[in-house]
């Protein structure tokens, strides 16, 4: 097992950039991180959906390389795979043809660990991680909580110096997750973990509070950068219903939301003027309108004024998990926030208040100030026939978003202007096309009462 010398520099990244090629270029992921990960430590990476998380954490494991900048492990500048670090995934990543003990035994079979070694390795870590006795079992045989357990053994059998953790709990039901959670920190806090440190990467802000001695909140606008850094001085066990724990969520909510300065709201993060907003500097947040249509009903019943963490624990979600549809009605006019609280606007209150018919005209009046949706609408205007394929909105997006962002901001803006009846969508030949009833001015700012 690793003898742990707390407060030992393990990695480090210094202007740590990286891109990717895109359809106009390089395509800007991380900008200018400098972040330290010392021994005796856990490190959570919070951050929303396109902060890059994903991709630090991979930098740090050695498995995508930076496109300038340094990261080091004990000093040496990675060229490859860092040899101090072992992996768990979102996804299980188990070979559903190994049993447990032989998905366990990859990581030292790789290293060319001799067969009885690697077994006996094998089988004190599926003990350490709770699965003794499963050791001949198959995946399939297994549930989600349990393939995850072969997950950890397997990572840490080989004893890295620091256990890299990708939304390891992110797949597994709440109770699950829970227990799994717990079980981890408990032997983190006994000494028995083969590993001197923990990096986790994370979009739960509780989750966060509750593992980590340090949580790095990474910014996604433009691209990812370290938005703020927050030590964590509380004792484990940590107390869900303590003072400094709610105090602690609520700082780092403030800080994600972008509301640590002059009081700003999540989708107004970076100061994006109304006139100013594009597609590339104010992305779609990934919420339908079923969803932010419910919330903003939910505030209507509460006088039009909720504080979102109660709503939010009323709720028996994550105060993270209703951040899009928070961010999507503040992009639609339809709320501000005014401390802790979601406020509705006029329009939001008209929005929320009024049947499906004029409701769908609120919308359709609002959602033209979504840079995607307006393009959408204005090309298809400007476009004889009113068709264009969704590969021209693709190659556009393309040149500031990864494939997967593309593919969301697309089923996003496809949704809102579905039910704004401003376009629709063909799957088939993957098609958009105006709507037959509009025939309004071409600027793109008509509303739709003088359609109906």
């Amino acid at each position: 097992m690793t003898t742990l010398t707390n407060g030992e520099l393990l990695l480090e990244t210094v202007g740590l950039t990286k891109s990717y090629a895109g359809a106009d270029g390089e395509l800007p992921v991380l900008s200018g991180i400098d972040l330290q990960v010392r021994a005796g430590e856990v490190v959570a990476l919070l951050g929303k959906s396109g902060s890059g998380k994903s991709t630090l954490l991979r930098c740090l494991a050695g498995l995508v390389p930076a496109s300038s900048g340094t990261v080091t492990y004990k000093n040496t500048p990675l060229t490859g795979a860092n040899p101090g670090t072992a992996m768990v995934f979102q996804t299980f990543a188990l070979l559903p043809w190994l049993t447990v003990q032989q998905n366990v035994e990859l990581g030292l079979e790789a290293k060319g660990v001799g067969a009885a070694e690697r077994a006996e390795a094998a089988r004190q870590a599926i003990d350490l991680i709770g699965l003794d006795g499963f050791e001949s079992a198959y995946p399939k045989e297994l549930s989600g909580g349990m393939r995850q357990r072969v997950g950890f053994a397997r990572a840490l059998v080989v004893e890295p110096d620091v256990l890299m953790m990708d939304e390891p709990f992110s797949a597994l039901d709440v109770l699950t997750a829970e227990n799994l959670r717990g079980e981890l920190m408990e032997l983190w806090e006994s000494g028995q973990f083969p590993t001197r440190a923990i990096v986790l990467v994370t979009h739960n802000i509780e989750e966060a509070v509750l593992m980590a001695d340090r949580i790095v909140v990474l910014g996604s606008r433009p691209y990812g950068t370290i938005r703020e850094v927050f030590e964590v001085r509380l004792e484990r066990p940590r107390d869900r219903d303590a003072a400094a724990f709610e105090d602690l969520i609520d700082r780092v909510y403030r800080t994600m939301t972008g509301r640590h300065k002059e009081g700003r709201t999540p989708g107004r993060t970076e100061g994006v003027e109304l006139d100013k907003r594009t597609p590339a500097n104010t992305p779609l947040p990934q919420a339908s309108v079923d969803g932010l249509s419910g919330l903003a009903e939910m505030v209507l019943h509460q006088d039009g004024r909720c504080d979102l963490a109660e709503l939010a624990d009323d709720l028996g979600l994550e105060i993270d998990d209703i951040l899009p549809q928070v961010d999507a009605l503040d992009l639609l006019g339809f709320t501000t926030l005014s401390g802790d609280d979601l406020v509705l606007t006029d329009t939001g209150t008209a929005f929320a208040d009024a049947d499906v018919q004029e409701s769908k005209k609120i919308f359709a009046e609002a959602v033209l100030r979504a840079p995607l949706v307006q393009l959408i609408t204005r090309s298809l205007r400007q476009n004889p026939g009113g068709t264009l394929r969704a590969g021209f909105f693709r190659d556009i997006l393309a040149h500031h978003f990864t494939s997967e962002q593309v593919t969301a901001q697309l089923e996003t803006a496809t949704d809102w202007g579905r039910y704004a009846e401003l376009y629709s969508y063909d799957a088939e030949p993957q098609e958009y096309r105006l709507d037959q009833d509009d025939e309004g001015d071409r600027d793109g700012s008509r509303g739709r009462t003088d359609r109906r």
